[in-house]
C-alpha cells in the first residue's frame, strides 16, 4: 500500500488552500452554496460524475445513487460534489451513443481536470457510458472508482423468460412471420422491462461493467448486482468510502491497469459470451492507458476461454440469475488459472485476494470449462476474420451463429443506406435466398457516422414466414450485443473511407470460412482495380457540427473508434490558477 499523502498534496488545495484573492474566491463561492467552511476545507473533494438522465432509463436510479455515495464520502471525511456529464441511453439517442462515446470520455476527462477534484466515482453502465467513462479517467489518471448501474430485473412473459433487447428482436421477427398478434406485441410492450438498470442480458452493458469489475476498476462484483437490489446502494455506498481511501493512497488508474489487467478482463469477456461491441471500447481503453491491445489479442484469448454463462442471448437464464448463481466472483474464480491474480484492483487488494472463496451457487447457470454453454469446437464469444473483404479485420460471435452458415459461399445482394435495405428486402418478389449474403455498407464510424448498431440485418418476411431465422449478414456497422445470428461486423476498413466493402457489387459471390479465419470476395483482382479506380467517396453529411468532428478525427474500429487528439498518453497539464 502507497504511503498515506498530505493534504497539500492534493488537487484540490491549489483552488482552496491559497491566501489570495482566488483562493478567497473559491471558498467564497462554496459557502454560497450552502457549505459551512469546515465541511469543504482540509477535505479530499471528491467528483461524482453522474450520468443520470430521464432519457435513458437504464440510469432511471443513478440520482438516488449519487446520493449514497455522497453519504459513503461524508462518511469517509471527504467532500463530496456531483457533476452531471452526458447520458449516452441506448434506444433513445439517435443515431447511436457511438457517435457521443467519445464526446461523453472527454466531457468526464474535462470535468475532472478544470475543477478542484481529488478524486472520482463514475456513475454510469448502459453500453457506451462504461467505456466513455473510463476511457476520460484513465486519460485523467487520478483515483477513480467505476460505479455501475447495474442489470435490470427478470423479465418474464406468459410464463417465459423475456431478456431486454434479445426478445424483442426475437419476437419482431415472429410478427413480421405471422405467428404472434399485434395484440400479443403490444402486451409484452409493457411487460418486458420491469425496473431502472441495463439490460438483463448479456449486452454490451454487462459485458463491459463485468470486464471492468473483472480488471480490477470496480468495488468486487459490483457489476452483478442488479439495478433496484438493496445492495446496490449499499454499494454505491461503499464507493464512496473507498474513493476517499484511495485519495489518501493516490491509487490511480495507471497503478492497476497494465496488459495483464486487461488480458484478465478478455477472460471475463470470453467467459460470459460477451458483445462484440467490446471489441472496439477495450482497444480505445488500452490506447488511453498506454497498453497494446489488438483484435488478435482477443481471437487468441477467446481460443482458450468457452462461453460459459447460460444467460441470454447465448444461455436460458437472465443477469439476476447469474447474481443469485454467485455473480462475476464466482465465474472468475472457476477460470482462475487464466487470470493473473496478483494485479491490484480499487479497494486495495488483489484480484486472487477479491475471488478466493468466491463460491457458485448454480452450475448450470455458470458453469466451467468441462460444461460450457457452448464448448469451442461449436463456437467463440468473438472471431476475427481477414480477408479481400477487410484486411485490417472484421468480428464476428461464431457462438451465437448457425454452425451450418460458417462456411459458406452466397451472393451478395449489397444495400449502401438501411432505409433502401429496409423497403427492399421485403419485396415479395425480390431474388433473394437462405443462401444469399446481406451487405449494408456506409454503416462505420465515418460512413453513419458513428457506427449505429445496424449489423444485426433484418431477414426479409417472405423467409421468416418460411422458417429461416438466420443469414449471413455482413456490414460495416456493430450489432447490439443482446441479439444474435451469422453476422460479420466492423469490416474494417469500412466503406466510407474506400475500405473493400465499397467495392462489392450485388450478385458477387462472397466466401466466408471462420474456421480459416476469412472472409473474401470472389471477384478478380484486376476487376478489383477496375472498380477502386472507378470508386468517389460520398461528399460530407454534415458541414458542420459535432458529427462533423466525429468523422474528421475518428478511427477506424480495429483502432478503437478514438479521437487521433484524444489516443495515447500523452500528459495534460493541470490549469493554471491565476
Amino acid at each position: 500500500m502507497k504511503k498515506r499523502r498530505d493534504l497539500s498534496e492534493l488537487r484540490s488545495q491549489r483552488w482552496f488552500a491559497s491566501d489570495d484573492m482566488r483562493g478567497f474566491a473559491h471558498r467564497q463561492r462554496t459557502q454560497q452554496m450552502g457549505m459551512r467552511r469546515d465541511e469543504f476545507m482540509g477535505r479530499p473533494v471528491i467528483g461524482i460524475i453522474n450520468t443520470w438522465s430521464e432519457m435513458s432509463p437504464c440510469h432511471a436510479h443513478l440520482r438516488d445513487r449519487a446520493e449514497a455515495v455522497k453519504r459513503g464520502v461524508w462518511q469517509a471525511g471527504g467532500y463530496p460534489v456531483e457533476m452531471p456529464a452526458l447520458s449516452v441511453g441506448e434506444v433513445m439517442v439517435k443515431p447511436t451513443t457511438m457517435l457521443y462515446r467519445n464526446f461523453l470520455a472527454m466531457e468526464c476527462e474535462e470535468l475532472l481536470r478544470s475543477h478542484p477534484v481529488d478524486g472520482a466515482v463514475l456513475l454510469g453502465g448502459c453500453d457506451k457510458s462504461t467505456p466513455a467513462l473510463l476511457m476520460g479517467a484513465i486519460s485523467m489518471d487520478i483515483p477513480a472508482i467505476y460505479c455501475p448501474a447495474g442489470p435490470m430485473s427478470n423479465g418474464q412473459w406468459r410464463g417465459m423468460k423475456t431478456g431486454a433487447g434479445t426478445h424483442t428482436k426475437k419476437y419482431w421477427d415472429e410478427l413480421r412471420a405471422g405467428n404472434i398478434t399485434q395484440s400479443d406485441w403490444i402486451d409484452l410492450e409493457s411487460r418486458m422491462t420491469r425496473s431502472a438498470g441495463t439490460c438483463n442480458t448479456i449486452g454490451t452493458a454487462s459485458t463491459m461493467t463485468s470486464i471492468v469489475d473483472a480488471m480490477g476498476l470496480t468495488l468486487p462484483g459490483a457489476s452483478s448486482i442488479p439495478a433496484t437490489d438493496s445492495g446496490h446502494p449499499r454499494m454505491a455506498s461503499a464507493c464512496g468510502v473507498r474513493i476517499v481511501e484511495m485519495v489518501w493512497e493516490d491509487l490511480k488508474p495507471s497503478d492497476i491497469l497494465d496488459r495483464a489487467s486487461f488480458l484478465n478482463g478478455l477472460v471475463a469477456y470470453m467467459a460470459l459470451g460477451g458483445s462484440t461491441n467490446a471489441a472496439v471500447h477495450l482497444v480505445a481503453m488500452a490506447r488511453r492507458a498506454g497498453v497494446d491491445l489488438s483484435l488478435d489479442d482477443m481471437a487468441a484469448m477467446a481460443g482458450k476461454v468457452p462461453v460459459a454463462v447460460n444467460v441470454f442471448p447465448s444461455g436460458e437464464y437472465l443477469m439476476e440469475d447469474f447474481y443469485f448463481a454467485g455473480g462475476l466472483l464466482a465465474l472468475l474464480n472457476k477460470f482462475s488459472h487464466h487470470l493473473d491474480l496478483t494485479r491490484p484492483t480499487v479497494n486495495g487488494q488483489t484480484l486472487g485476494d477479491n475471488i478466493a472463496g468466491a463460491d457458485c451457487w448454480n452450475d448450470d447457470v455458470i458453469r466451467g470449462e468441462d460444461n460450457p454453454v457452448v464448448p469451442l469446437s461449436r463456437g467463440k464469444t468473438l472471431e476475427v476474420l481477414r480477408g479481400n473483404l477487410a484486411p485490417n479485420g472484421a468480428v464476428m460471435k461464431s457462438s451465437a451463429a448457425s454452425p451450418k452458415f460458417l462456411k459458406h459461399v452466397g451472393p451478395a445482394i449489397v444495400f449502401d443506406s438501411p432505409g433502401v435495405m429496409n423497403t427492399t428486402l421485403d419485396d415479395p418478389d425480390l431474388d433473394i435466398t437462405e443462401d444469399t449474403v446481406i451487405v449494408l455498407r456506409n454503416a462505420g464510424p465515418v460512413g453513419a457516422p458513428g457506427m449505429p448498431e445496424w449489423g444485426n440485418l433484418p431477414i426479409p418476411k417472405k423467409l421468416l414466414k418460411q422458417g429461416v431465422r438466420d443469414m449471413v449478414r455482413i456490414s460495416d456497422g456493430r450489432m447490439s450485443g443482446t441479439h444474435y445470428g451469422t453476422c460479420i461486423l466492423h469490416v474494417s476498413p469500412e466503406a466510407a473511407v474506400g475500405g473493400p466493402l465499397a467495392l462489392l457489387e450485388t450478385g458477387d459471390l462472397v466466401e466466408l470460412d471462420v474456421i480459416a479465419g476469412t472472409i473474401n470476395m470472389r471477384v478478380d483482382e484486376a476487376e478489383i482495380v477496375r472498380r477502386r479506380a472507378a470508386w468517389r467517396p460520398a461528399p460530407p453529411l454534415y458541414q458542420r457540427s459535432f458529427a462533423a468532428l466525429y468523422q474528421q478525427h475518428v478511427s477506424q474500429a480495429d483502432q478503437g473508434c478514438d479521437f487521433d487528439f484524444l489516443s495515447g498518453t500523452a500528459v495534460v497539464p493541470d490549469p493554471a490558477i491565476y
